[in-house]
């Protein structure tokens, strides 16, 4: 069966299988997994989820598998990856915050939920996986802890390591404190003309894949550093996206929400938010600045697309060595796009970008992100729709039982991956690792929906993130500032943009959620940040 067809040059593109419940697979009964997680990429930024960017490889995974249309992350990078990895709330692990970056440590009086770096009360599924005899292997961006080797992904249980400790970085040119490690060995940086580090971790994952001598099961982690800023991309790739932009972000909004009603992943009266309002209307800009933000778009659109493109290499890798059919590949991204430095036209200079020496904050602006998380409100960083809804896609031709191509309005955080994993591959989680007593899973399985069943959905769902905090009671949703007493609510049943803020008119749901809130903090790490401080000294100074 082939899988994977030239589309057009530089795109592969993969079409799905499924194994029907009375076919007996000939691949090993434990599957394997293959997890690919996509850096500052907006919900809609993919074809399956309403983009006009061809994403062939990630849009025929959704097509032979399952999409979830209510998933979330923690709204940012480092936090997301804690609780993916672990099955715990991010605060659990230490990860209540950006982890360890060259320059970066946790002060000395930091809470145990802001230490920067993974706690060793808890595994990561690598290690859960490689003590019940899975190869584990990584490529791509870690940022959960640099300081030490002790807290470097070969520690946290991968069998092999390619990519960068720390977070952003350079795409052609990754140096210095952000540069390149393999294995525990930092590297030197890259002297090949063509390196892009995009390319570079895919190639790796199958390095290792190949590599492997046995019919073990594996788990592979690919976590790309694509879309994030610095907007670097290959010429040949950016060409494919020049001019397609030039009609603005109003308008590419209002398409792909056209194409979300008709995918059937969004509903009508939810409606379109506002345009952001620290984006100007296209028109109210100058022909210079929508040029340029036409090519900021289209250097973004650039990192997308080969992002797919090495998506689709890692699958033919998989099929072309009888292996696809009983891998478990999840694919998501780790928070909303992102808006930084919070201005319209962008940030950096605009000949900076695709300048290999400058990894800064590089970057496409307010009003793009605000597409890019089309239709929902905000960006990384706000508790909003629109900085914690993930795009998550699950596909497995021997073992997913839903109708391929199907949607699931099934509620999921990212900690309930680890535990759908191990019931999946009938692994046990671990209570003491390496002399350390392990904290209790956080998440909980969504296995029986893939398995063409049902979970009942979570009563309660909370987050902070940088004083910011909320909490979901079943359809209601509330936001608000720690060191404030001000919320806002809304029924995301009937208002998922979070249009129509409706605390004035319940107060008494609002003082219900917020101590809901106040309790859950008190009791996950969350509260106090620093040590020495009450938790509500702590929210008292937080907004300092």
């Amino acid at each position: 069966m082939k899988l994977l067809i030239p589309l057009i040059a530089g795109t592969f593109c993969l079409f799905g299988h499924t194994v029907t419940a009375d076919e007996t697979p000939s691949t090993p009964r434990r599957p394997n997994v293959l997890l690919i997680l996509a850096d500052d990429m907006g919900w809609s930024d993919i074809g399956c989820y309403g983009a006009e960017i061809p994403t062939p490889n990630i849009d025929a995974l959704a097509k032979g598998g399952l999409r979830f249309t209510q998933f979330y992350n923690t709204a940012r990078c480092s936090p997301t990856r804690a609780a993916l990895l672990t099955g715990l709330l991010q605060h659990q692990t230490g990860m209540g915050i950006l982890g360890e970056d060259p320059n970066q440590e946790a002060p000395k009086n930091a809470a145990p939920g802001y230490t920067r770096f993974l706690s060793r009360n808890c595994v990561t599924l690598a290690e859960v996986l490689q003590s019940a005899g899975y190869h584990t292997y990584m490529a791509g961006k870690w940022h959960l802890g640099f300081h030490g080797q002790e807290k470097w992904p070969r520690q946290r249980g991968f069998d092999r390591y390619y990519g960068i400790l720390a977070g952003a970085s350079s795409y052609f040119c990754p140096q210095g404190g952000r540069g390149l490690t393999l294995d525990n060995t930092p590297l030197p940086p890259p002297t090949d003309a063509n390196y892009y580090t995009t390319d570079a971790f895919a190639e790796h994952l199958i390095q290792f894949i190949r590599e492997q001598k046995d019919d073990a099961p594996f788990f592979g982690y690919l976590a790309f550093n694509a879309p994030h800023w610095p907007l670097h991309a290959r010429p040949e790739d950016i060409a494919k996206y020049v001019g397609k932009y030039t009609n603005g972000w109003d308008k590419v909004r209002a398409e792909r929400w056209a194409r979300q009603l008709a995918q059937g992943i969004v509903k009508k009266e939810w409606g379109l938010s506002p345009r952001d309002d620290g984006a100007r209307a296209w028109e109210a800009l100058t022909d210079e600045q929508r040029r340029q933000l036409d090519y900021r778009m289209a250097v973004y659109a650039a990192q997308v697309h080969r992002m797919d493109y090495q998506i689709g290499r890692v699958i033919e890798t998989l099929r072309t060595r009888d292996k696809l059919d009983n891998t478990i590949v999840i694919f998501l991204s780790d928070n909303g796009g992102c808006a930084e430095p919070y201005n319209d036209l962008g940030g950096g200079k605009f000949e900076e970008i695709n300048d290999p020496d400058k990894p800064g904050a590089v970057s496409y602006g307010t009003g793009w992100a605000n597409a890019s998380n089309t239709p929902f409100r905000r960006y990384k960083a706000r508790l909003y729709e629109g900085g914690i809804s993930t795009p998550l896609i699950v596909h497995w031709p021997a073992g997913l039982k839903t109708k391929p191509g199907s949607l699931t309005d099934t509620r999921g955080f990212l900690s309930d991956i680890m535990p759908t994993v191990l019931e999946l591959t009938g692994v046990k989680y671990l209570t003491e690792f390496n002399g350390n007593k392990i904290t209790p899973l956080y998440g909980r399985s969504f296995a029986p929906v893939l398995r063409g069943g049902s979970v009942p959905q979570p009563e309660w769902m909370f987050w902070e993130h940088y004083n910011d905090r909320a909490a979901r009671k079943g359809d209601w949703k509330i936001l608000g500032r720690i060191g404030t007493d001000k919320w806002e609510l809304y029924n995301l049943a009937t208002d998922r943009t979070e249009q129509q803020d409706l605390a004035a008119e319940k107060p008494e749901l609002v003082t219900e959620m917020a101590a809901a809130w106040q309790r859950w903090a008190e009791t996950h790490q969350v509260l106090p940040r620093f040590l020495g401080t009450t938790s509500n000294k702590a929210a008292k100074s937080s907004t300092k």
